[in-house]
């Protein structure tokens, strides 16, 4: 809505005649137009809202949308937000419908209808400032694009910055990390982080698993392959996978007896050691720690065959 709603602010506009200086506090650019609102037209030619509001239904053909429109309640809103102060609120709020806005050929419409010598020379004032308004504008249009050039990579810096450090954040904290009785919650947020870095494939060594490993796994990129190894003790049915894999292929479950410990391997270049069964984190003290000697690495994913 940024781009749709802009407040000239006071000190970026050039110096006006003593005449001037209210009214171009009251231009806007809207919908790329710069407009005033029904209130603030109707304070400067000595009569109420409704009135202006009114004379603008009678003879709406002379009204089409170049000339004056309705605002959305979100542009109203967002208009709102622009003012530090509540003396927006002061003289616009309470409305029961949206305001109007008219542009330069509107205004000047109105004034022909309105018929009266304050409304006519008021008009004048206005139309004025809309062309000072608009020269400065097309004079200083090129300082307006550099500044939200420069705004818009400023943003850009910042979000990159933001995941670099997040990264490096979530980096710390999955290299080693101990959780004690009762912190489930943040032991099953970083496991299911760990799932998430998957590209390709993750392998699961554990002895001990059930469905709600299955629901930390729906977490996964798409399209990533999972290999889990377990137990004949393991609590998790053909239907199960069945299932998943319906919704999130490809899970592959085989059964062996040769590991005593839990494992996590991404993508074949990352490997975890994990002091408790998936399922069961957080129930009591245990810890989380990467393995990053590569050799290690290197011979675990080789050494590890997957057999039916």
């Amino acid at each position: 809505m940024e781009k749709e709603l802009q407040i000239i602010e006071n000190n970026s506009i050039i110096e006006y005649t003593n005449d001037n200086i209210e009214i171009k506090n009251l231009i806007y650019t809207i919908r790329g137009k710069q407009v005033m609102l029904d209130s603030d037209v109707a304070r400067l030619y000595h009569c109420e809202t409704k009135y202006i509001n009114r004379v603008v239904k009678r003879n709406i053909e002379r009204f089409p949308q170049e000339y004056c429109f309705q605002l959305t309640s979100l542009e109203y809103q967002n208009l709102r937000c622009q003012f530090v102060t509540s003396s927006f609120d002061t003289n616009y709020g309470g409305r029961r419908y949206m305001p109007y806005v008219f542009t330069e050929h509107g205004i000047t419409m109105l004034a022909g209808l309105l018929r009266s010598d304050v409304a006519i020379n008021v008009s004048i004032k206005i139309v004025n400032s809309f062309i000072e308004m608009r020269k400065f504008l097309n004079t200083n249009g090129h300082i307006f694009q550099e500044i939200s050039n420069i705004k818009g990579k400023l943003l850009e810096h910042d979000k990159k910055f933001d995941e670099i450090f997040n990264e490096l954040q979530h980096e710390e904290n999955i290299k080693q990390k101990i959780f004690f009785q009762g912190q489930i919650w943040d032991s099953y947020s970083l496991i299911v982080d760990i799932i998430k870095k998957a590209k390709e494939k993750i392998l699961i060594i554990d002895n001990y698993i059930d469905d709600s490993v299955l629901k930390m796994l729906s977490k996964k990129n798409k399209d990533v392959e999972v290999v889990i190894l377990t137990s004949s003790k393991s609590n998790i049915q053909n239907i199960d996978i069945q299932k998943f894999n319906k919704e999130y292929p490809t899970l592959k479950v085989a059964k062996t007896n040769k590991f005593h410990d839990r494992f996590i391997v991404i993508d074949n270049k990352e490997l975890y050691h994990c002091g408790a069964s998936i399922k069961d984190l957080g129930n009591k003290c245990f810890g989380i720690n990467k393995i990053e000697d590569e050799d290690i690495i290197e011979n675990f994913t080789k050494k590890v065959k997957i057999t039916k």
